[in-house]
């Protein structure tokens, strides 16, 4: 890396983390998390705001050279966010749950997923890509309204102080279990676009085995170890932080993203241990204030608001957004209601369930590459992520502020 590459890098980090900040601040001034304001800065720093008012400026720090950098610091910092989610989830709040939680996942991305295939037409005559396939294109934007955002769900359910509670518990774990399952969808239908239908099969019994293997193999190795033969504190950091990078890189190797196999390591580590509180102590600051905000603003890089010209696109935008929430938050709420969740914590989780963001723009940014989306389609996906985004507080607030407890019924 030449001097004037890194001296562009670190100024664009600089400006990155200190608009992430005040932007971050101002939206927890207005009841906001600050993660939503760091989303909205992201995309503020990018070709939609910057990018028109000063582009001379906008072109002189964000080179190629430097976002391809920036891209990457961002990919590290969130498989590092993901990591310390996983370290501070409460597995014995967990176990009593899978059944619910898996529910809820389910029907939350067959209920949009439907959804979006049945508005694909409407989409397809204005949005299409010249030669594209109806088919692939309308299972595209069926999977793309069922996803949900962990990490921001995750980072909002931490803001919000959820992340110990039965509610934050289930919902990250509905929307662990929701976003493996989208991604075995897009792998779909990717391998559909690209007419490799073994990938699919592949991805799906490679994703098993791996979970199989770090829950059942290498969580109860590692417990053992740290028990029997206790290590430094510094030891024992560097074994998490390589286990971590192990199970992330085989995430990616498999298909399913990095970061979920961040969250897998963090998920394992023993909760008895000193090493849960080392981690959190020494990773947690670094990670939210210096990783984070250059994932947000990568992704505000790619998007283009502008695209979106005529009122007759913004109607459209419109509907997507009512689509995606009908369908999420719909689907939510049945999981939760035949699972025998009350009506109030089933409508909370039917809210955080319909948080996006991250993680869409991941998976357009896949179609836009396969060109199975148009670019201004895929920034009007966009508006709809921050849209669902934005909407999670005020509809918890709705809802009558306070968390409710999530009390499964008995079977029978």
């Amino acid at each position: 890396m030449n001097s004037d590459l890194l001296f562009r890098l670190l100024l664009a980090l600089a400006v990155v983390m200190v608009v992430a900040r005040l932007v971050g601040g101002l939206f927890s001034r207005l009841g906001q998390p600050a993660v939503v304001g760091e989303l909205v800065a992201g995309i503020l720093l990018g070709p939609s705001l910057v990018g028109r008012l000063a582009p001379v400026a906008f072109g002189y720090v964000l080179t190629p050279a430097v976002v391809d950098a920036f891209g990457l610091i961002a990919q590290i910092g969130v498989v590092f966010f993901m990591f310390l989610v996983g370290v501070d989830l409460d597995i014995q709040l967990l176990r009593s749950r899978t059944r619910p939680a898996v529910l809820i996942s389910q029907a939350s991305i067959l209920i949009p997923f439907l959804m979006g295939c049945a508005m694909a037409p409407v989409l397809l005559a204005r949005f299409g890509v010249p030669g594209g396939s109806t088919l692939v294109f309308a299972l595209f934007l069926g999977g793309s309204l069922a996803v949900t955002a962990f990490p921001v769900l995750a980072r909002l359910v931490t803001d919000r102080g959820l992340h110990r509670t039965p509610l934050g518990v289930l919902a990250l774990t509905a929307a662990a279990v929701d976003d493996v399952t989208a991604w075995m969808l897009l792998a779909f239908v990717t391998a559909l676009a690209r007419a490799h239908l073994q990938r699919v099969v592949a991805t799906i019994a490679l994703t098993a085995a791996f979970i199989a293997a770090m829950l059942l193999l290498v969580r109860p190795v590692l417990a053992w170890i740290l028990r029997r033969a206790p290590l430094s504190d510094r030891a024992a950091l560097f074994s998490a932080l390589l286990l971590m990078l192990v199970a992330a890189t085989s995430a990616e190797w498999i298909g399913i993203h990095a970061i979920f196999g961040a969250f897998l390591a963090g998920v394992i580590v023993p909760r008895d241990t000193r090493l849960k509180q080392d981690l959190a102590l020494r990773l947690e600051d670094v990670t939210v204030l210096f990783f984070l905000p250059p994932y947000f603003a990568f992704t505000g890089l790619r998007t283009e608001i502008g695209l979106l010209a005529s009122p007759r696109e913004w109607a459209l935008c419109a509907a997507v957004i009512a689509v995606a929430t009908a369908g999420k938050f719909g689907g939510a709420v049945i999981g939760a209601r035949l699972s025998g969740i009350a009506w109030r914590p089933a409508a909370q989780l039917g809210v955080l369930m319909n948080t996006r963001g991250l993680m869409e723009l991941v998976v357009l940014n896949v179609g836009l590459d396969l060109g199975i989306i148009s670019r201004p389609l895929f920034a009007m996906m966009v508006i709809m992520a921050v849209t669902t985004t934005l909407a999670t507080t005020p509809g918890l607030r709705a809802l009558g502020g306070a968390v409710a407890e999530p009390t499964v019924a008995s079977p029978g």
